[in-house]
Protein backbone atom coordinates (compact mmCIF):
# COMPACT_ATOMS: atom_id res chain seq x y z
CA UNK A 1 0.00 0.00 0.00
CA UNK A 2 1.30 3.43 -0.94
CA UNK A 3 1.92 6.08 1.69
CA UNK A 4 1.18 9.65 0.62
CA UNK A 5 4.76 10.50 -0.37
CA UNK A 6 5.11 7.22 -2.31
CA UNK A 7 1.73 7.80 -3.97
CA UNK A 8 2.79 11.17 -5.37
CA UNK A 9 6.29 9.93 -6.23
CA UNK A 10 5.12 7.06 -8.42
CA UNK A 11 2.73 9.13 -10.54
CA UNK A 12 3.99 9.47 -14.13
CA UNK A 13 5.98 12.54 -15.04
CA UNK A 14 3.79 15.61 -15.27
CA UNK A 15 0.65 14.05 -13.77
CA UNK A 16 1.17 15.61 -10.34
CA UNK A 17 1.44 19.08 -11.86
CA UNK A 18 -1.55 18.39 -14.13
CA UNK A 19 -3.65 17.31 -11.13
CA UNK A 20 -2.68 20.56 -9.44
CA UNK A 21 -4.49 22.39 -12.24
CA UNK A 22 -7.74 20.66 -11.29
CA UNK A 23 -8.43 23.27 -8.63
CA UNK A 24 -9.95 26.69 -8.36
CA UNK A 25 -13.23 27.92 -9.87
CA UNK A 26 -14.91 25.56 -12.34
CA UNK A 27 -14.72 28.09 -15.17
CA UNK A 28 -10.90 28.31 -14.97
CA UNK A 29 -9.75 24.89 -13.72
CA UNK A 30 -8.62 22.11 -16.04
CA UNK A 31 -10.15 18.71 -16.65
CA UNK A 32 -8.44 15.61 -15.28
CA UNK A 33 -5.34 14.71 -17.32
CA UNK A 34 -5.89 11.91 -19.85
CA UNK A 35 -3.40 9.71 -17.97
CA UNK A 36 -5.95 9.45 -15.15
CA UNK A 37 -8.20 7.52 -17.56
CA UNK A 38 -5.64 5.30 -19.29
CA UNK A 39 -2.35 4.91 -17.41
CA UNK A 40 -1.94 1.67 -15.38
CA UNK A 41 0.33 3.37 -12.83
CA UNK A 42 -2.24 6.09 -12.17
CA UNK A 43 -4.87 3.35 -11.94
CA UNK A 44 -2.86 1.57 -9.23
CA UNK A 45 -2.48 4.79 -7.25
CA UNK A 46 -6.17 5.50 -7.72
CA UNK A 47 -7.15 2.10 -6.37
CA UNK A 48 -5.32 2.94 -3.16
CA UNK A 49 -6.30 6.60 -2.84
CA UNK A 50 -9.92 6.43 -3.99
CA UNK A 51 -11.20 2.89 -3.44
CA UNK A 52 -9.16 1.59 -0.50
CA UNK A 53 -9.41 4.85 1.45
CA UNK A 54 -12.59 6.49 2.67
CA UNK A 55 -15.98 5.00 1.75
CA UNK A 56 -17.13 3.30 -1.48
CA UNK A 57 -20.73 2.62 -2.51
CA UNK A 58 -21.91 -0.93 -3.23
CA UNK A 59 -25.58 -0.30 -4.02
CA UNK A 60 -28.97 -0.04 -2.38
CA UNK A 61 -29.77 -1.81 0.86
CA UNK A 62 -32.68 -3.69 -0.75
CA UNK A 63 -30.17 -5.46 -2.98
CA UNK A 64 -29.98 -7.91 -0.03
CA UNK A 65 -33.53 -8.12 1.37
CA UNK A 66 -33.39 -11.53 3.09
CA UNK A 67 -31.10 -13.14 5.66
CA UNK A 68 -28.36 -14.96 3.74
CA UNK A 69 -28.58 -12.82 0.59
CA UNK A 70 -25.03 -12.16 -0.60
CA UNK A 71 -23.00 -10.61 -3.42
CA UNK A 72 -19.34 -11.24 -4.17
CA UNK A 73 -17.58 -8.25 -5.73
CA UNK A 74 -14.22 -6.54 -6.17
CA UNK A 75 -13.57 -3.08 -4.75
CA UNK A 76 -10.21 -1.44 -5.25
CA UNK A 77 -8.66 -4.78 -6.17
CA UNK A 78 -10.00 -6.36 -2.96
CA UNK A 79 -12.39 -9.36 -3.18
CA UNK A 80 -15.35 -8.61 -0.89
CA UNK A 81 -18.56 -10.41 0.00
CA UNK A 82 -21.55 -8.46 1.31
CA UNK A 83 -24.13 -10.58 3.12
CA UNK A 84 -27.20 -10.00 5.28
CA UNK A 85 -26.56 -11.73 8.57
CA UNK A 86 -28.84 -13.58 10.94
CA UNK A 87 -28.88 -10.39 13.03
CA UNK A 88 -30.69 -8.68 10.15
CA UNK A 89 -27.78 -6.36 9.44
CA UNK A 90 -25.54 -6.14 6.41
CA UNK A 91 -21.90 -7.15 6.74
CA UNK A 92 -18.89 -6.88 4.45
CA UNK A 93 -16.12 -9.48 4.70
CA UNK A 94 -12.84 -10.12 2.96
CA UNK A 95 -13.68 -12.73 0.33
CA UNK A 96 -10.43 -14.61 0.95
CA UNK A 97 -10.39 -17.85 2.91
CA UNK A 98 -8.34 -17.73 6.10
CA UNK A 99 -6.58 -20.95 5.04
CA UNK A 100 -4.91 -20.30 1.67
CA UNK A 101 -6.87 -17.27 0.46
CA UNK A 102 -9.16 -18.78 -2.18
CA UNK A 103 -12.33 -16.76 -2.75
CA UNK A 104 -15.03 -18.11 -0.49
CA UNK A 105 -18.09 -16.95 -2.43
CA UNK A 106 -18.77 -16.35 -6.12
CA UNK A 107 -21.56 -14.43 -7.83
CA UNK A 108 -24.64 -13.71 -5.77
CA UNK A 109 -27.55 -15.57 -4.24
CA UNK A 110 -28.72 -16.77 -0.86
CA UNK A 111 -26.82 -18.97 1.57
CA UNK A 112 -27.06 -20.28 5.12
CA UNK A 113 -23.26 -20.38 5.45
CA UNK A 114 -20.22 -19.46 3.38
CA UNK A 115 -17.97 -22.29 2.27
CA UNK A 116 -14.65 -22.21 0.41
CA UNK A 117 -14.73 -24.79 -2.39
CA UNK A 118 -10.97 -25.44 -2.16
CA UNK A 119 -10.74 -27.20 1.25
CA UNK A 120 -14.28 -26.72 2.55
CA UNK A 121 -13.48 -24.27 5.31
CA UNK A 122 -16.92 -23.04 6.29
CA UNK A 123 -17.95 -19.70 7.79
CA UNK A 124 -21.15 -18.44 9.39
CA UNK A 125 -23.03 -15.37 8.21
CA UNK A 126 -21.25 -13.57 11.05
CA UNK A 127 -17.85 -14.41 9.52
CA UNK A 128 -16.88 -16.94 12.23
CA UNK A 129 -15.05 -20.08 11.11
CA UNK A 130 -17.43 -22.98 11.75
CA UNK A 131 -15.57 -25.91 10.23
CA UNK A 132 -12.02 -26.61 9.04
CA UNK A 133 -11.66 -30.25 7.89
CA UNK A 134 -8.46 -32.13 8.71
CA UNK A 135 -7.05 -29.38 10.93
CA UNK A 136 -7.35 -31.39 14.17
CA UNK A 137 -3.68 -32.44 14.07
CA UNK A 138 -2.37 -28.91 13.53
CA UNK A 139 -0.76 -27.80 16.78
CA UNK A 140 -2.17 -24.58 18.17
CA UNK A 141 -4.99 -24.26 15.64
CA UNK A 142 -8.01 -22.41 17.09
CA UNK A 143 -11.08 -21.86 14.92
CA UNK A 144 -11.87 -18.65 16.75
CA UNK A 145 -8.69 -17.06 15.40
CA UNK A 146 -9.43 -17.73 11.74
CA UNK A 147 -12.71 -16.00 10.90
CA UNK A 148 -13.12 -13.74 7.87
CA UNK A 149 -11.83 -10.21 8.21
CA UNK A 150 -14.77 -7.79 8.49
CA UNK A 151 -14.81 -4.32 6.95
CA UNK A 152 -16.69 -1.23 8.07
CA UNK A 153 -20.15 -0.89 6.50
CA UNK A 154 -22.62 1.98 6.70
CA UNK A 155 -26.17 2.51 5.44
CA UNK A 156 -27.23 6.05 4.53
CA UNK A 157 -30.53 7.02 2.87
CA UNK A 158 -30.94 3.48 1.56
CA UNK A 159 -27.39 3.33 0.14
CA UNK A 160 -24.69 0.95 1.38
CA UNK A 161 -21.05 2.00 1.67
CA UNK A 162 -17.96 0.01 2.64
CA UNK A 163 -14.57 1.14 3.96
CA UNK A 164 -11.34 -0.85 4.22
CA UNK A 165 -9.81 1.51 6.75
CA UNK A 166 -9.39 0.35 10.36
CA UNK A 167 -10.56 3.79 11.46
CA UNK A 168 -12.57 5.22 8.54
CA UNK A 169 -13.78 8.80 8.42
CA UNK A 170 -17.10 9.26 10.25
CA UNK A 171 -19.77 8.46 7.70
CA UNK A 172 -21.74 11.61 8.59
CA UNK A 173 -18.66 13.71 7.79
CA UNK A 174 -18.01 11.81 4.56
CA UNK A 175 -21.51 12.29 3.12
CA UNK A 176 -22.01 15.73 4.63
CA UNK A 177 -25.14 17.42 3.28
CA UNK A 178 -26.25 14.47 1.15
CA UNK A 179 -29.28 13.47 3.31
CA UNK A 180 -30.42 17.07 3.74
CA UNK A 181 -30.14 17.92 0.03
CA UNK A 182 -32.26 14.89 -0.87
CA UNK A 183 -34.74 14.92 2.01
CA UNK A 184 -37.64 16.05 -0.23
CA UNK A 185 -37.66 12.58 -1.81
CA UNK A 186 -38.36 9.32 0.11
CA UNK A 187 -34.87 8.13 -0.81
CA UNK A 188 -34.43 5.64 2.01
CA UNK A 189 -37.70 3.82 1.27
CA UNK A 190 -37.59 3.72 -2.55
CA UNK A 191 -37.96 0.13 -3.81
CA UNK A 192 -35.77 -1.35 -6.53
CA UNK A 193 -37.82 -2.56 -9.47
CA UNK A 194 -34.91 -3.39 -11.78
CA UNK A 195 -31.16 -3.99 -11.47
CA UNK A 196 -29.24 -4.61 -14.70
CA UNK A 197 -25.47 -5.28 -14.86
CA UNK A 198 -23.21 -4.63 -17.87
CA UNK A 199 -19.66 -3.65 -18.81
CA UNK A 200 -18.36 -0.72 -20.86
CA UNK A 201 -14.96 -0.38 -22.57
CA UNK A 202 -14.09 2.95 -21.03
CA UNK A 203 -12.65 4.24 -17.78
CA UNK A 204 -15.08 4.22 -14.86
CA UNK A 205 -14.76 7.97 -14.30
CA UNK A 206 -15.84 8.78 -17.85
CA UNK A 207 -18.99 6.70 -17.43
CA UNK A 208 -19.86 8.51 -14.21
CA UNK A 209 -19.08 11.91 -15.72
CA UNK A 210 -21.46 11.62 -18.69
CA UNK A 211 -24.36 11.00 -16.31
CA UNK A 212 -23.60 14.25 -14.52
CA UNK A 213 -23.49 16.85 -17.29
CA UNK A 214 -26.00 18.48 -19.63
CA UNK A 215 -23.43 19.51 -22.25
CA UNK A 216 -23.75 16.36 -24.39
CA UNK A 217 -27.56 16.14 -24.42
CA UNK A 218 -28.31 17.91 -27.74
CA UNK A 219 -25.47 16.12 -29.53
CA UNK A 220 -25.70 12.54 -28.19
CA UNK A 221 -29.44 12.43 -27.35
CA UNK A 222 -31.05 14.84 -29.87
CA UNK A 223 -34.24 12.85 -30.47
CA UNK A 224 -34.51 10.73 -27.32
CA UNK A 225 -34.31 12.87 -24.16
CA UNK A 226 -32.81 16.28 -25.02
CA UNK A 227 -36.12 18.11 -25.43
CA UNK A 228 -37.30 16.99 -21.99
CA UNK A 229 -34.56 18.88 -20.17
CA UNK A 230 -34.45 22.63 -19.52
CA UNK A 231 -31.11 24.23 -18.68
CA UNK A 232 -30.02 23.25 -15.15
CA UNK A 233 -29.93 25.56 -12.16
CA UNK A 234 -26.63 27.07 -11.11
CA UNK A 235 -24.20 24.71 -9.41
CA UNK A 236 -24.73 24.16 -5.70
CA UNK A 237 -22.03 24.37 -3.04
CA UNK A 238 -22.31 21.42 -0.65
CA UNK A 239 -20.40 19.90 2.24
CA UNK A 240 -19.21 16.31 1.88
CA UNK A 241 -17.97 13.94 -0.81
CA UNK A 242 -20.66 14.47 -3.42
CA UNK A 243 -21.79 16.84 -6.17
CA UNK A 244 -25.34 17.73 -7.15
CA UNK A 245 -27.45 19.94 -9.39
CA UNK A 246 -31.15 20.31 -10.15
CA UNK A 247 -32.97 21.20 -13.34
CA UNK A 248 -36.58 21.43 -14.40
CA UNK A 249 -38.06 19.23 -17.12
CA UNK A 250 -40.89 19.29 -19.62
CA UNK A 251 -42.63 16.20 -18.30
CA UNK A 252 -40.61 13.54 -16.51
CA UNK A 253 -36.91 12.86 -17.04
CA UNK A 254 -37.69 9.17 -16.62
CA UNK A 255 -39.30 8.86 -20.07
CA UNK A 256 -38.33 9.51 -23.66
CA UNK A 257 -39.47 12.74 -25.28
CA UNK A 258 -42.16 10.88 -27.22
CA UNK A 259 -43.60 8.66 -24.46
CA UNK A 260 -44.52 11.20 -21.78
CA UNK A 261 -48.11 9.93 -21.78
CA UNK A 262 -46.80 6.80 -20.00
CA UNK A 263 -45.83 8.78 -16.88
CA UNK A 264 -46.38 7.17 -13.49
CA UNK A 265 -47.74 9.23 -10.58
CA UNK A 266 -45.68 12.12 -9.25
CA UNK A 267 -44.21 11.34 -5.82
CA UNK A 268 -46.89 12.74 -3.53
CA UNK A 269 -44.64 14.52 -1.03
CA UNK A 270 -42.83 16.61 -3.66
CA UNK A 271 -43.75 20.27 -3.88
CA UNK A 272 -43.21 23.18 -6.26
CA UNK A 273 -40.49 22.87 -8.93
CA UNK A 274 -39.53 19.40 -7.68
CA UNK A 275 -42.74 18.04 -9.21
CA UNK A 276 -41.30 18.66 -12.70
CA UNK A 277 -37.54 18.24 -12.53
CA UNK A 278 -34.58 15.98 -11.80
CA UNK A 279 -31.81 16.23 -9.22
CA UNK A 280 -28.62 14.58 -10.45
CA UNK A 281 -26.13 13.70 -7.73
CA UNK A 282 -22.77 11.94 -7.62
CA UNK A 283 -21.90 10.26 -4.32
CA UNK A 284 -18.14 10.00 -4.70
CA UNK A 285 -16.53 7.99 -5.94
CA UNK A 286 -18.87 5.57 -7.72
CA UNK A 287 -22.61 6.03 -7.09
CA UNK A 288 -24.44 8.32 -9.50
CA UNK A 289 -28.12 8.93 -8.86
CA UNK A 290 -31.03 10.83 -10.40
CA UNK A 291 -34.11 11.72 -8.40
CA UNK A 292 -37.00 12.66 -10.62
CA UNK A 293 -40.59 13.62 -9.97
CA UNK A 294 -41.70 9.99 -10.16
CA UNK A 295 -38.67 7.70 -9.94
CA UNK A 296 -35.07 7.27 -8.88
CA UNK A 297 -32.52 5.81 -11.28
CA UNK A 298 -28.88 5.28 -10.48
CA UNK A 299 -25.69 3.62 -11.61
CA UNK A 300 -23.10 1.78 -9.58
CA UNK A 301 -19.71 2.02 -11.34
CA UNK A 302 -16.71 -0.18 -10.56
CA UNK A 303 -13.31 -0.04 -12.28
CA UNK A 304 -12.11 -3.16 -14.08
CA UNK A 305 -8.67 -1.86 -14.99
CA UNK A 306 -8.14 1.56 -16.57
CA UNK A 307 -9.86 0.61 -19.83
CA UNK A 308 -13.10 -1.01 -18.67
CA UNK A 309 -15.77 -0.63 -16.02
CA UNK A 310 -18.47 -2.81 -14.55
CA UNK A 311 -21.79 -1.05 -14.06
CA UNK A 312 -25.22 -1.69 -12.63
CA UNK A 313 -28.34 0.23 -13.59
CA UNK A 314 -30.86 0.44 -10.75
CA UNK A 315 -34.41 1.79 -11.16
CA UNK A 316 -36.51 2.46 -8.05
CA UNK A 317 -39.98 3.78 -7.20
CA UNK A 318 -42.08 4.38 -4.09
CA UNK A 319 -43.94 1.23 -3.06
CA UNK A 320 -47.25 3.02 -3.74
CA UNK A 321 -46.20 3.50 -7.37
CA UNK A 322 -45.23 -0.15 -7.74
CA UNK A 323 -48.67 -1.06 -6.38
CA UNK A 324 -50.37 1.09 -9.06
CA UNK A 325 -52.51 -1.10 -11.37
CA UNK A 326 -50.85 0.31 -14.51
CA UNK A 327 -47.30 -0.09 -13.19
CA UNK A 328 -46.30 -3.28 -15.11
CA UNK A 329 -47.36 -1.77 -18.43
CA UNK A 330 -46.04 1.76 -17.84
CA UNK A 331 -42.70 0.86 -16.25
CA UNK A 332 -41.52 -0.77 -19.48
CA UNK A 333 -41.42 2.70 -21.04
CA UNK A 334 -39.09 3.86 -18.26
CA UNK A 335 -36.75 0.92 -18.89
CA UNK A 336 -36.84 1.74 -22.60
CA UNK A 337 -35.75 5.32 -21.87
CA UNK A 338 -32.83 4.28 -19.61
CA UNK A 339 -31.66 1.61 -22.04
CA UNK A 340 -31.86 3.91 -25.05
CA UNK A 341 -29.82 6.61 -23.30
CA UNK A 342 -27.17 3.97 -22.55
CA UNK A 343 -27.19 2.77 -26.16
CA UNK A 344 -26.46 6.34 -27.24
CA UNK A 345 -23.91 7.09 -24.51
CA UNK A 346 -21.78 3.94 -24.66
CA UNK A 347 -20.45 4.27 -28.25
CA UNK A 348 -19.55 7.88 -27.49
CA UNK A 349 -17.76 6.87 -24.29
CA UNK A 350 -15.76 4.23 -26.15
CA UNK A 351 -14.81 6.77 -28.81
CA UNK A 352 -13.78 9.18 -26.07
CA UNK A 353 -11.63 6.51 -24.42
CA UNK A 354 -9.85 5.81 -27.71
CA UNK A 355 -9.06 9.51 -27.95
CA UNK A 356 -7.85 9.58 -24.34
CA UNK A 357 -5.22 6.98 -25.21
CA UNK A 358 -3.52 9.30 -27.69
CA UNK A 359 -0.10 10.59 -26.56
CA UNK A 360 -1.29 13.99 -27.80
CA UNK A 361 -4.44 14.10 -25.64
CA UNK A 362 -4.36 16.95 -23.13
CA UNK A 363 -6.36 18.64 -20.41
CA UNK A 364 -9.35 20.74 -21.41
CA UNK A 365 -11.57 23.29 -19.67
CA UNK A 366 -15.10 22.95 -18.35
CA UNK A 367 -18.36 24.38 -19.68
CA UNK A 368 -20.89 25.87 -17.26
CA UNK A 369 -22.95 22.75 -18.11
CA UNK A 370 -20.40 20.47 -16.37
CA UNK A 371 -20.18 21.73 -12.77
CA UNK A 372 -20.57 18.31 -11.12
CA UNK A 373 -17.84 16.85 -13.33
CA UNK A 374 -15.58 19.74 -12.30
CA UNK A 375 -16.41 19.17 -8.62
CA UNK A 376 -15.49 15.51 -8.95
CA UNK A 377 -12.21 16.39 -10.68
CA UNK A 378 -11.36 18.70 -7.79
CA UNK A 379 -12.22 15.98 -5.24
CA UNK A 380 -10.34 13.25 -7.16
CA UNK A 381 -7.21 15.38 -7.53
CA UNK A 382 -7.31 16.02 -3.80
CA UNK A 383 -7.47 12.30 -3.05
CA UNK A 384 -4.48 11.47 -5.25
CA UNK A 385 -2.42 14.41 -4.01
CA UNK A 386 -3.30 13.90 -0.36
CA UNK A 387 -5.17 17.19 -0.06
CA UNK A 388 -8.58 15.64 0.57
CA UNK A 389 -10.85 17.25 3.09
CA UNK A 390 -12.92 14.12 3.84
Amino acid sequence: MYGLDERVAVLPTGVTADLGRCTGPSDTMRTLPPACYTDPVVFAVEQEAVFRSGWVGVGRTDRWPEVGDYSAMELGGVPVVVVRGADGGLHAYANSCSHRSAQVMLGEGNCTRMRCRFHFWTYGLDGRLLAAPSMGRTHGFEKGEHGLAEFALAEVAGFVLVSFEDDPPPIDTWIGDFPAVHEAWPVDSMVTARRREFTVDCNWKAFAEVFNEYYHLPYVHPTSIDHTYDEPDDAEVVRGGFATHFGTTDGTGGLLDGTQEKALPVISQLEGRLRAGVRYSWLFPNIIVALGSDAMWLYEVYPDGPDRCRCAQVVSFPQSTIDHPDFPERVSSYYERFDMALEEDIPMLEEQHAGMRSPFARQGMFSYLEPSVANFARWYAGRLLGRESQ
